[in-house]
């Protein structure tokens, strides 16, 4: 089995500009920033019981302070420079654990399943053409969030144990040539690489498996690389900007950090959902030469006009 399609790759390596300006307008037609709000909205609703419930799950293994530190650490993707007043809320609500009744409980589990209901939603619409082919079972739909509640949680006590090993790496030092070298920069180094390799394999297992039917692992990966690269981009423009030029704390006083956590996630969803047009489009070339003029999503009294 090929790792990537021969007639998909050699298309758009010859006509890069092309299969970009054919991904622009798919996500456009397919309503692209209305999906990532929505996404982005409901991420918002999800992100602090998410947490809630994996730190609480995995503080029974692992120091809370530790376990903090590292969410706080990687979280900082996700909202960049805004992962400590959520980081303080989890905190304080580990505090208090021992009130958290069963109807919390069972609230909690269900708001933190919100995103990727709707996220399962909005990729529906960009991979329509599987849509129209095969459609998921309710049931599969209804357990897939929980599932990836219980990946991410096991992804984050992983990636605690290793951040921790490299943590103890970076107090070192070796001595080569009558000096001693501190492996801080090394430590941090890897610790960036990690917070990066996971970035990419999140998106790609989100990939691989939210769209209906079996998506090539190769074409996953694609969007999942495409995805975290332009995150990357606009994660470090995130962090100049509110550093320096936003006035926004001006504007909306305390409000302000729901309105940064809300517009980091709105930039996250939309290339999250961009993404997955360019895995659409690439299995379109990989099948046949591209459509020019993708047909925009419409409503049935648009159509009955």
């Amino acid at each position: 089995m090929k790792f990537l399609n021969r007639r998909g790759l050699a298309y758009v390596l010859m006509h890069p500009m092309d299969f970009l300006v054919q991904c622009l307008k798919g996500f456009r037609a397919n309503q692209g920033l209305l999906l990532a709000g929505a996404v982005a909205y409901y991420s918002l609703l999800s992100i602090v019981p998410l947490l809630m419930l994996v730190v609480v799950a995995l503080s029974h293994v692992i120091d809370q302070d530790v376990l903090l530190d590292t969410v706080g650490r990687y979280l900082n993707y996700l909202v960049p420079g805004q992962s400590k007043p959520i980081v303080d809320e989890v905190g304080h609500f580990l505090e208090h654990r021992d009130v958290v009744g069963g109807v919390l409980l069972v609230s909690m589990i269900f708001f933190s399943s919100l995103a990727f209901t709707v996220l399962e939603n909005a990729m529906s619409v960009i991979f329509k053409h599987r849509v129209e082919i095969k459609r998921r079972r309710f049931l599969i739909s209804a357990i897939m969030p929980y599932c990836f509640i219980l990946s991410l949680g096991v992804g984050m006590l992983l990636v605690t144990l290793v951040a921790g090993s490299l943590q103890v790496m970076g107090e070192e030092s070796v001595r080569l040539f009558g000096y001693d070298w501190s492996l801080e920069g090394v430590s941090g180094a890897l610790l960036y690489m990690l917070g990066l390799g996971g970035e990419v394999l999140v998106l790609t297992a989100i990939y691989l498996v939210m769209p209906v039917g079996r998506l090539s692992l190769s074409h996953a990966l694609i969007g999942g690389v495409t995805a975290a690269l332009l995150w990357e981009l606009a994660r470090h423009i995130l962090v100049w900007y509110f550093s320096t030029l936003s006035q926004v704390n001006v504007v909306y006083g305390s409000m302000t950090t729901a309105i940064i956590v809300m517009f980091s996630l709105e930039i996250g969803a939309t290339l999250l959902l961009f993404g997955a047009q360019v895995i659409s489009e690439f299995e379109r070339a990989c099948r046949h030469k591209p459509r020019r003029n993708p047909t925009p999503l419409s409503t049935e009294a648009t159509e009955m006009k």
